[in-house]
């Protein structure tokens, strides 16, 4: 979300609580524009947000760099930012993207007009707008905003929720200490916009002068709006002979004689002070400058005094008149007597406060209707990323043969497509990486087992130096690692079925037939590989990899287009517990193919097993401090997150390539590193532990090795297994 100030980031506090409760799993950047924006956000934000940044110039390079970096698949723009190369380039890569709480003032609309073509070219990019009402609904649609993509949908900024300052404030100390009867707020002033215009940190500094002999015990906090007119605000004061104290200034023994003014020469602070006032005056009122929201101390019950200058909140300011809720001036002279007004009549003020709270209270909900429109945008768009030029052409041209090569492959193997006698399950992927495919074919081969059933598996077997075209080992048998591949040495070693190893699956599925009897065939990575005929296609999806880029290899990691989920009869998402964007990725697959099953499944950390010796541990005791951890995974990023989730404390995170056969150096290099940062452990995968060198133990003396054991669980399984039952009763053609 980009808030480009101080206002658009406090105004914005609700919307964003609520998109954390809402999608909890989901990374959420902010960027703003301002340093006091950039300041306000880091602090404010800190416990909702993953990440606070400047926004980037809006040329083509710089805002496709931010795109590539962060991958968002929902741009969201707080109040009115139009900037025409983000807004495409968030369209190009099919990311959604709102403008929120949209506001186009009186002034700026009139600017606006002139430039309705610039509009028009930029504004259909937004697939939703919510303005805040309908007058500025109506400006976004006379600008060239699609009408039936516009809504009024409320300011957020009555969604504030009001925050009293932290009982250990210094500012509330210096206030008890000091023993002030009435406190007076002038809150965000500014400086004169125009010829004739006042400047009101002059004018509220002559109404204390004229204040301060009839309230003894008054103090004014002065917080003018802008960070740059602090020094100039305390020079006024000092001029002034009026007594001051600065904010920054504040300490132990720190004294303020009354009447007196505390300069409020911080950021983010003053919303939580409302609490304590009697009175406030809204800078930005008397001078020309459109005014400055009043929702917030209305929602503390106070009463709020403003010039005439609403023009920003007009539709705020005529609920709040037709309330009766604020108090009207029509310039600095007045301001004096109505501050004088409230003080001397606590009954009256407070009666304006409260109505000024129902008034604010009554337009509620902004937040969380543009949180409904965010969801629904979210769950709609799955974003494609392109690298960098000048890769990227080289990279889309190489794609256009791989996809062409792959036709020609599927159409050869199809020709010569072969059936075996027992029924074929295939469990394979459209993208390159890992999705699971390898816990999910356990799985199966355990629910088959425990059914009654022989189940074999079939698997090419990556990286294996055998010189046998078929390897056909029994469950359990102890064989190198070298003559198998890494992924075939799980299935052996799980010891639920026998395991045929060979690029010939057909020739391998036979054996497995005859020499063990197997009545159900697995066939892993098998979604590509259409020369066998399978009973069942399982397709799985990666939700933190969903469709590799969305580009076809070597510009994305996809193996195939996505027209290739057509032929699969069930999908799963994997990992999906570690994502919210599981809706997301279910809308893209019913783009093509609208009728198979969906699932949902994860990987359950069930134990930490100690390697070599097999020693369990519960999760929640493990038998380490500060864990180095390293793997070699298609995905790394599903083990991190599952370390993170039990709570690991990790000295040092490694990543290898995919099936990465770890020499004796990189072991040693492994410890000392682990050693080095502190770790008293190292943490790995079931998949690394079979691709260690031989007697890896000592290389890593004295650190012991871990690896977290897994287990596949799928939503609504008894409907998955249904499937599977059904689908080994029968031979699909």
């Amino acid at each position: 979300m980009h808030a480009v100030s101080v206002g658009e980031t406090l105004s914005s506090l609700e919307f964003l609580r609520q998109c954390r409760g809402r999608f909890p799993k989901t990374r959420i950047f902010v960027s703003a524009t301002t340093l006091a924006g950039y300041s306000l956000a880091r602090e404010k934000l800190g416990g909702l947000v993953d990440g606070v940044f400047y926004a980037p110039v809006d040329y083509v390079w710089a805002v496709r760099r931010v795109l590539r970096t962060l991958q968002p698949s929902l741009v969201l723009i707080a109040e009115t930012e139009i900037w025409p190369n983000l807004f495409r380039e968030v369209k190009r890569t099919g990311a959604g993207l709102a403008i929120l709480n949209g506001r186009i003032s009186d002034n700026a609309f009139g600017r606006y007009c002139r430039w309705t073509g610039f509009f028009r070219a930029v504004l259909p990019a937004a697939d939703r707008i919510l303005a805040q009402t309908e007058v500025m609904r109506g400006r976004f649609i006379a600008l060239g905003a699609i009408a039936e993509r516009t809504h009024a949908a409320g300011n957020w900024k009555f969604d504030f929720e009001p925050r009293p300052a932290p009982q250990d404030s210094p500012v509330l100390e210096i206030l008890k200490s000091s023993g002030a009867q009435q406190i007076w707020i002038a809150a965000s002033t500014m400086p004169p916009a125009a010829a004739g215009d006042p400047d009101e940190d002059d004018a509220v500094i002559a109404a204390f002068g004229q204040l301060s002999s009839r309230f003894e015990k008054l103090l004014l906090i002065l917080a003018p709006r802008k960070p740059e007119r602090f020094e100039e605000a305390a020079n006024k004061l000092k001029a002034a002979g009026v007594g001051s104290v600065r904010r920054s200034q504040l300490g132990r023994g720190t004294l303020l004689s009354l009447p007196g003014v505390l300069l409020l020469d911080s950021i983010g602070e003053l919303s939580g002070l409302f609490a304590v006032a009697d009175v406030v005056f809204m800078g930005g009122t008397l001078a020309m400058r459109g005014g400055h929201n009043i929702l917030e101390p209305a929602l503390f019950s106070k009463p709020v005094i403003a010039g005439p200058h609403m023009e920003n909140f007009q539709a705020i300011a005529d609920e709040f008149r037709r309330a009766g809720a604020w108090v009207e001036i029509a310039s600095a002279g007045e301001l004096a007597g109505s501050v004088a007004s409230q003080l001397e009549a606590p009954e009256r003020a407070r009666a304006i406060g409260e109505r000024a709270r129902a008034a604010a209270q009554a337009q509620r909900g902004a937040s969380g209707r543009a949180l409904e429109a965010a969801a629904e945008l979210y769950c709609r768009h799955l974003p494609r990323y392109l690298p960098a030029q000048p890769w990227r052409a080289a990279a889309s041209g190489l794609s256009v043969a791989w996809a062409a090569g792959a036709r020609q492959e599927q159409r050869r193997q199809r020709a010569n497509r072969q059936t075996l006698e027992v029924p074929v399950i295939s469990i394979g992927n459209i993208t390159m990486g890992g999705t699971g495919k390898t816990p999910c074919v356990l799985s199966l081969a355990e629910h088959l087992k425990a059914e009654g059933r022989r189940p074999g598996i079939l698997t090419r077997g990556y990286g294996r130096q055998s010189p046998e075209r078929q390897l056909i080992v029994p469950e359990g048998a102890d064989i190198a690692t070298e003559r198998t591949g890494d992924e075939p040495q799980l299935f052996i070693r799980s010891r639920f079925a026998p395991v045929g190893i060979g690029k010939d699956r057909f020739a391998a599925g036979q054996l497995l037939a005859q020499e063990f009897a197997a009545d159900v065939l697995l066939l892993d990575d098998g979604f590509q590989h259409v020369q066998l005929a399978r009973t069942l296609d399982i397709v799985l999806v990666d939700a933190l990899n969903p469709f590799g880029g969305g580009h076809l290899f070597p510009a994305g990691r996809l193996r195939e287009p996505l027209e290739g989920l057509q032929r699969a009869d069930v999908l799963v998402i994997t990992r999906a517990g570690f994502t919210d964007l599981a809706k997301s990725i279910e809308f893209e697959i019913r783009k093509w193919n609208p009728k198979a099953p969906v699932f949902r499944a994860d990987f359950e950390p069930r134990a930490w097993v100690g390697y070599p010796g097999g020693e369990r541990y519960a999760l929640d005791s493990p038998p380490f401090q500060r864990a180095e951890a390293f793997c070699g995974l298609g995905n790394p990023e599903s083990f991190r997150r599952s370390l993170e989730n039990l709570g690991i404390r990790l000295a040092n995170w490694l990543v290898f390539e995919d099936h990465h056969r770890y020499r004796p150096s990189e072991l040693r290099r492994l410890r000392d590193q682990a050693l080095a940062k502190g770790a008293d452990a190292l943490v790995t995968t079931a998949k690394d532990c079979v691709n260690l060198s031989e007697a890896f133990g000592g290389m890593l003396e004295p650190l012991p090795l871990y690896w977290l054991e897994a287990v596949f669980r799928i939503e609504h399984e008894g409907e998955f297994w249904d499937r599977i039952a059904r689908a080994t009763e029968q031979t699909k053609a």
